[in-house]
């Protein structure tokens, strides 16, 4: 008899060891799975009953997202608003359960939802509190976003700007944008996604865009060239024009030949057919490898959806990005040819500004600052991370002083500031086979103390504007506000 109860106990506490296991796979394990799963319509729902946090602008008061209650006791559900609408769309994003979420809205819904492992729950339940979502303070300053979209008016494109010391970002603004506040209204949202709607109003155009950079490019060039010894500012090189690239004419801007002159001066009148040369000379392994350094070749290293995201680099026909096999003079010079050309995002190169601003060191962007609790505790102090070190901390004072002479006397003279120094680079560049420019300016300022690298980037403008009358004018404008506010 015994013996059968001790069989019948063994048997029962290996039972019972399976049922542990079997539910704790789910409860514990595969929780995170299971809560991501877009079929769990009761994740979705009990998201519903929770108070989100609040996403806060970098000032801390600024409410960029908040949760408002509808009715009562059990019935008591939770929707978004957005009290800045437009302005801070893109980088926000939005939450709903009929489409679901997008922006910092998605990539920060954990600690929006208070949604803690399992093992959490169980300790907050145990304290006997109410689940409710952290607050989020976003690096976006509300001054400066809100210029950036005024003066991206009714344009295609984008302005991004980062601090380059912390990668934080302070301005992400994509234009046409939309109002977060109406997007789930099911004839605004079918409108936003038809096939035939052109403006494409729900793609940030700051991450989520790739655009030919024109000479914008040659910075990553000129990095490349003068941190491997092929050249120095004071190189000479031949600036004539016409000249034969990989057996095809290149020519200089207006069909302007310069002659022997330095690289310095090359890079302050964006001549092409200098740095076709030296993406020649530097090789397109070489190329590429800087290339990588800058950010290149992978997904932006921002706390943001991967999927709402793109890489830079050179892409064929099929949008395959490519690290051979291409024309690399045509691609140093940020255009290509058939067998791939430079596409980037503004975030992309807003970063290879900030790379040279911040003495060859590459920060990781960044839009969250901190993550905080409702009763003031700071659950999360995002530190600033080094991504990479692009060149040399000599290299990049090379580029600097290079750079500030685009801005002092060569085409980048209206991104100039009064009592501020300026560095930057313009771009134009030929699409639409000839028929629009996508214009750019990229920069940094103080040239001295770098405090904020910028990108600027108009789409589809008319032929005969260029990166130095149409970008860099709004440029200009957003580093003062972000100097003036710091």
């Amino acid at each position: 008899m015994n013996r059968q109860i001790l069989h019948l106990f063994a048997l029962t506490l290996v039972l019972f060891g399976v049922l542990i296991a079997f539910t704790s796979r789910w409860s514990v394990f595969e929780a995170e799975s299971l809560g991501d799963n877009t079929l769990n319509r009761r994740g979705l729902l009990e998201q519903q009953q929770v108070p989100r946090g609040l996403i806060l602008a970098r000032d801390g008061r600024t409410v960029l997202a908040e949760s408002v209650p509808e009715g009562s006791g059990d019935a008591r559900i939770y929707t978004r608003r957005y009290p800045q609408g437009s302005v801070f769309g893109h980088p926000v994003g939005y939450s709903y359960i009929t489409i679901g979420e997008s922006g910092l809205e998605r990539s920060r819904n954990d600690a929006l939802t208070g949604d803690l492992d399992e093992f959490g729950t169980i300790f907050r339940e145990l304290q006997d509190r109410t689940r409710e979502g952290d607050d989020v303070v976003t690096a976006l300053d509300p001054d400066a976003q809100r210029q950036a979209m005024e003066l991206l008016g009714d344009r295609k494109g984008s302005i991004v700007a980062l601090e380059p010391a912390t990668g934080w970002v302070r301005v992400a603004a994509s234009t046409p944008g939309y109002d977060p506040n109406t997007v789930d209204e099911p004839d605004v949202f079918e409108a936003l996604n038809a096939p035939d709607n052109t403006e494409r109003q729900l793609i940030n155009r700051a991450v989520q865009t790739n655009y030919p950079p024109g000479s914008t490019f040659k910075v990553v060039t000129a990095a490349a060239a003068l941190d491997t010894g092929k050249a120095t500012p004071d190189s000479i090189l031949d600036g004539s024009s016409p000249q034969e690239v990989s057996g095809v004419p290149l020519n200089n801007a207006g069909n302007v030949s310069y002659g022997p002159i330095t690289l310095t001066t090359a890079l302050t009148n964006s001549v092409n057919t200098v740095f076709a040369q030296l993406g020649e000379q530097v090789g397109t392994r070489t190329l590429v490898e800087y290339m990588e350094r800058f950010g290149f070749y992978r997904d932006p290293q921002l706390d943001y959806p991967e999927d709402e995201m793109l890489a830079s680099g050179v892409r064929n026909a099929d949008q395959q990005l490519v690290t051979s096999g291409f024309d690399v003079g045509r691609v140093a010079i940020g255009q290509g040819g058939a067998e791939g050309q430079v596409q980037v995002t503004p975030l992309q190169m807003a970063e290879v500004a900030a790379a040279v601003a911040n003495g060859g060191k590459l920060m990781q962007p960044r839009l969250t600052e901190r993550v905080v609790a409702k009763d003031g505790r700071v659950e999360e102090d995002i530190e600033p991370a080094q991504q990479s070190q692009v060149v040399k901390p000599e290299t990049a004072q090379q580029l600097t002083e290079m750079m500030a002479s685009v801005v002092d006397e060569g085409t980048g003279t209206r991104a100039a500031l009064s009592g501020v120094s300026v560095a930057g680079k313009t771009g134009t560049a030929e699409v639409d086979n000839g028929l629009a420019n996508q214009v750019w300016f990229i920069g940094f300022a103080p040239v001295e103390s770098p405090r904020y690298a910028i990108a600027v980037t108009l789409e589809d403008q008319p032929v005969g504007s260029s990166g130095g009358v149409d970008a860099a004018p709004l440029a200009a404008a957003v580093l003062q506000t972000l100097l003036e506010g710091s």
